[in-house]
């Protein structure tokens, strides 16, 4: 059964951050919000939280995941940046974007897309989601909580307390966050191209 915390949206309770933050350390799957919508997330080396992922979502193995990262510093360490798309992308950050760029040695293989050894990464502008990675100390493993059948995300806490209680072991609930999912911009080549449109703005990409 998930454990249900009710966080505040704009001053998070240090103790209640605390306590989601060592449930994701001993291996849980946690359902978060961010300004997009809200996530599941996993630490980075828990291979059965990104299989239960795969499992909630109905998953296959071209999906990109994304690293939930605090900041640029966090984010480079996983990803390749030079110096044009470092400036395009820090424009729009942080922000409901996701861009998919190509991997370093220190992103987990498993999460690479198999052919193009490509990850996707963010940086969100969401007070929750903030502290909790700033009291984890690294980039959370996540992806959106969008359920298979479904056109849009959950996006009532109580209601993903009740469809997920026995398939993931915490969710926090801050109040209304984003309903839409990010804006995903492909930076792989070098040049971008938007694969979905969302919350975020794409025109800038187009």
């Amino acid at each position: 059964m998930a454990k249900y915390f009710d966080v505040h949206p704009e001053n998070p309770q240090r103790r209640t951050i605390g306590q989601v933050t060592e449930i994701i350390r001993t291996g849980g799957l946690v359902v978060y919000p961010t300004d997009s919508c809200f996530a599941l997330g996993c630490q980075l080396g828990n291979r059965d939280g990104l299989d239960r992922i795969r499992s909630i979502r109905d998953l296959d193995e071209r999906h990109h995941f994304t690293l939930m990262c605090q900041d640029f510093a966090q984010l480079g360490q996983f990803v390749r940046l030079d110096n044009a798309v470092f400036r395009e992308i820090k424009a729009f950050t942080p922000g409901s974007y996701t861009f998919i760029l190509p991997a370093t040695k220190e992103a987990p293989r498993r999460l690479l897309h198999p052919k193009k050894k490509t990850v996707g990464v963010r940086i969100p502008d969401h007070v929750v989601a903030q502290a909790l990675l700033a009291e984890l100390g690294e980039p959370l493993l996540s992806s959106t909580l969008l359920l298979p059948g479904q056109d849009e995300p959950l996006t009532q806490g109580w209601e993903i307390k009740e469809e997920l209680d026995h398939v993931v072991d915490a969710v926090i609930d801050s109040g209304d966050c984003g309903t839409e999912p990010t804006t995903v911009v492909d930076f792989s080549s070098g040049e971008p191209e938007v694969v979905r449109r969302g919350a975020g703005d794409p025109t800038p990409f187009e």
